[in-house]
């Protein structure tokens, strides 16, 4: 078995207040807020997906390549995680 890189802790952390952001995003569009207040809420939640995604792919590369793990062979799947990452990067629908 490989050994994680990152602990599930950092990342769930992450995900609790992105979490947060979002509701929070709600409660701005159900409070009638002004675009340019919920539009700049959005832009906070952005880098909030990137601090999450970011290590996680970082962690799934080595556990993909290191060369005692049985997904080795599987590069198919990492090409598809780091296409999907990338388009979600740059904002590129799918």
């Amino acid at each position: 078995m490989v050994e994680e890189t990152i602990s599930k802790e950092v990342p769930l952390n992450r995900l609790k207040r992105l979490e947060e952001q979002g509701r929070g995003v709600e409660r701005m569009i159900e409070d009638g807020r002004d675009c340019e207040s919920i539009i700049t809420q959005l832009g906070a939640v952005r880098p909030a997906v990137e601090a999450v995604g970011t290590p996680l792919l970082n962690n799934y590369t080595k556990i993909c390549f290191n060369k005692e793990s049985p997904e080795f062979a599987d590069i198919e799947s990492l090409k598809r995680a780091i296409a999907i990452w990338g388009r979600l990067h740059v904002g590129i629908k799918t």
